[in-house]
């Protein structure tokens, strides 16, 4: 047994054992966590951590599916931290649950605590061979007593389960297609709905053909209307379908206020802004930002350059969905949120009602990664269902909705200079990040600020005031994620620019500002490391003393052939997600075709997540991390004219292909023992940053505004 090293702000809120454990009479073990199961698989690393601190098998653990009022109050699962929140949770829980049953076998045993032995929930002393079981002392029975923050936790080296090869929770009904997935669900009665939307977000119903609407109430669908708001409803799915068909087109919009179409870059730096100095390792100050001086008197080179990225969409292979009954005693709510218990509140203060009456319950549905449509479309799912009160509704966003009403990440620039001296040393460091806010989830709070946060409240008769979102002040957080390097850097001069008057909706996606910041800074390593005349390893290792930066970094550099001459082009980035959580390096090998088409050839991860528990998915995490970002790096951009959003499909969305994925190696350091730091997020801007460094390592062209096309290509050529 050793101390734990471990620590939980979810154990704060929530200090009882019984609010994450249980022993059923059958001996069953049910363990509560307050964090969602998005395909990340936190409920199997959940369930490995908790087997193997009360030493049973995993197939005796049942993950308790998150609903409010039951389950704690965990927050959002996101930031990639799950496991450094309710997996620490959840390790200091069972084995306080361990001790507690061990101390009373003990009692019942006559025997002392430390000659007892456990082996799948069997208590058996050494002295006597008399034994108790689990369930026997605890089964369904609460424990009455809060977790220890010091407990001690199992050895590492005695660990049976955790870092072992597991198949993850659900994979056998995924694969044989009896998993259920929240668009499956049926009900008694259950009724289908879909919403009608306006061109875009600026426009308003003027009104409606009478005559097609009596029509189709007369062919048994309900119209739901709050203002502009319009859902149909009706017992058949496809004819709902074609019922919200036929009822877009019969009604009348008022489409005076168009979506600008200004140069989104442009905009980004002119528009009105809130600014604020970043300092004390990615923290912002409530102050005046310090102008720009000129660079050092020493200097012997200054480079000074900007990084593009557009606005992405989440692009969830599958739209988001929600069911609701509204009944007397409250509001039932599925859903696929990542924040329940956000949801909650914001619904209720939408609707004017006491939270404790709306319960929502997680249902896996389309996997996302940030603030997607699935909170949109479970307030849409209540608005009718408040309609019909009593009867289920299932509603499901069209993939046209997915594309063009779900929040986007912000399209981002970065403004970067830095002064070398005769060493090739960085004596001087400045970076400016401009964006619209990626902090649009549905929070309650002052003038009705999460219901304003919810797509269809802003269409209502009566809609909340409009939510303008402030600067967020807490450390590396939206615009200002990453935005200060790990590396050593005198002299930096950090700013984040929350911009104005941008024309699209926008919210939070894996990383946040963390991809544009990184992919600006690695590239930009990559251009100061040229003029100092230093190969892009050594350089950025001449400013990295975080030992464990160092160590994924050489892991990369290791199995990459930099000075190889087979035309195929090579990069190289890193970072540590946050300056806090895991650490990745990315290395990549591609080659532009003809066509100026990328072409993906090899990837080599290198990740530091602390203690590995589901090794399979950490892996996992670092290999879809990376071809996620390589997707938005070579491929993705929204796109809009003055009518709305155009890229509403895969055509005119496109993503990274199946024929484009590279083998990949993924090499993952062994931290047993020491805290989980959170893998999710943490490839993402090395991605984007390596696969720009190996573009131009292959053709001599520094491309600095994402999406690398053929065409952006071309013309970076052209302009060469």
């Amino acid at each position: 047994m050793s101390k734990s090293v471990f620590s939980s702000p979810s154990l704060a809120k929530h200090p009882g054992l019984d609010e994450w454990v249980s022993v059923g009479a059958d001996g069953r073990i049910s363990i509560h966590s307050g964090k969602v199961d998005i395909g990340q698989r936190i409920s199997t690393a959940l369930a490995m951590i908790a087997a193997e601190e009360l030493d049973v098998p995993l197939d005796r653990i049942d993950m308790v599916r998150t609903a409010t009022g039951e389950a704690p109050d965990e927050g959002i699962t996101s930031g990639s931290n799950s496991m450094m929140e309710s997996g620490s949770a959840v390790r200091l829980a069972t084995a306080t649950a361990r001790r507690h049953m061990l101390a009373l076998a003990a009692e019942q045993l006559g025997v002392d605590a430390d000659t007892l032995e456990v082996d799948d929930g069997l208590i058996q002393s050494r002295d006597t061979n008399r034994s108790v079981t689990y369930e026997e002392i605890q089964g369904d029975k609460p424990f009455g007593v809060d977790v220890d923050p010091d407990v001690d936790v199992k050895d590492p080296e005695t660990h049976k389960i955790v870092g072992e090869k597991i198949a993850p929770l659900g994979l056998s009904e995924i694969v044989t297609g009896s998993y259920r997935f929240l668009h499956d669900m049926k009900l008694p009665g259950m009724l289908h709905a879909r919403v009608v939307r306006p061109p875009h977000y600026n426009a308003r119903l003027k009104g409606m053909n009478d005559e097609t609407a009596d029509r189709l109430r007369q062919s048994g669908i309900d119209i739901v209307q709050d203002g502009s708001f319009i859902a149909v409803v009706g017992a058949n799915e496809y004819a709902v379908i074609q019922a919200a068909e036929r009822l877009f087109a019969a009604c009348d919009w008022d489409t005076s206020g168009a979506l600008s179409e200004n140069d989104v870059f442009e905009s980004l730096t002119a528009n009105p802004r809130e600014s604020r100095p970043v300092e004390n390792d990615g923290v912002p100050q409530d102050k005046p930002v310090p102008p720009l001086a000129d660079p050092p008197e020493n200097a012997s080179a200054t480079l000074e350059t900007r990084y593009d990225k557009p606005y992405h969409a989440h692009a969830s292979m599958g739209p988001s969905a929600s069911c609701a009954i509204w009944q007397e005693d409250g509001l039932q709510l599925w859903s696929h949120s990542q924040g329940v218990y956000f949801l909650r509140d914001a619904v209720a203060e939408a609707f004017d009602i006491d939270p404790e009456t709306v319960r929502i319950e997680h249902i896996p549905g389309a996997g996302c990664y940030g603030h997607n449509g699935a909170d949109d479309v479970a307030f849409d799912a209540a608005l009718v269902a408040r309609a019909l009160p009593g009867k289920p509704v299932l509603l499901k966003w069209t993939r046209e909705e997915e594309h063009a009403w779900a929040p986007y990440a912000t399209a981002t620039s970065m403004k970067l200079r830095a002064s070398l001296d005769a060493d090739g040393k960085v004596i001087d460091w400045n970076h400016e990040s401009y964006g619209d806010t990626f902090n649009m989830r549905p929070r309650s709070g002052p003038n009705m600020a999460g219901a304003a946060r919810l797509l269809s409240g802003r269409f209502r008769e009566n809609p909340p005031p409009e939510f303008v979102p402030q600067p967020a002040m807490v450390r590396h957080m939206g615009i200002h994620r990453n935005l200060d390097p790990l590396y050593v850097f005198p002299n930096k001069r950090l700013v984040k620019n929350l911009v104005r008057d941008l024309p699209l909706r926008t919210s939070a996606l894996r990383t946040l500002g963390a991809f544009g910041n990184v992919f600006a800074i690695e590239s930009f390593m990559d251009e100061l490391a040229e003029a100092a005349g230093i190969d892009p390893v050594t350089f950025r290792l001449n400013h990295l003393e975080d030992t464990r930066g160092r160590e994924v970094l050489e892991a990369v550099a290791a199995r990459m052939d930099f000075n190889a001459d087979d035309g195929i082009g090579r990069g190289i980035a890193f970072a540590q997600y946050k300056n806090l959580k895991a650490y990745a390096a990315v290395g990549v090998e591609l080659e532009v075709n003809d066509a100026a088409e990328v072409i993906l050839k090899r990837a080599v991860l290198a990740g530091d997540a602390g203690e590995i528990v589901d090794r399979d998915g950490t892996a996992a995490q670092y290999d879809g991390g990376f071809l996620q970002a390589a997707s938005w790096t070579i491929s993705e951009q929204v796109t809009w004219d003055r009518d709305g959003i155009t890229s509403r499909d895969w055509e005119t969305y496109p993503i990274l292909g199946f024929d484009n994925v590279p083998e990949i190696e993924t090499i993952l350091i062994e931290r047993p023992g020491v805290p989980f730091l959170g893998a999710g997020e943490a490839v993402s801007g090395p991605a984007g940053a390596a696969i720009a460094n190996a573009i131009y390592n292959a053709t001599g062209l520094r491309l600095r505004r994402i999406p690398f096309t053929p065409d952006a290509i071309r013309a970076a050529a052209m302009d060469a």
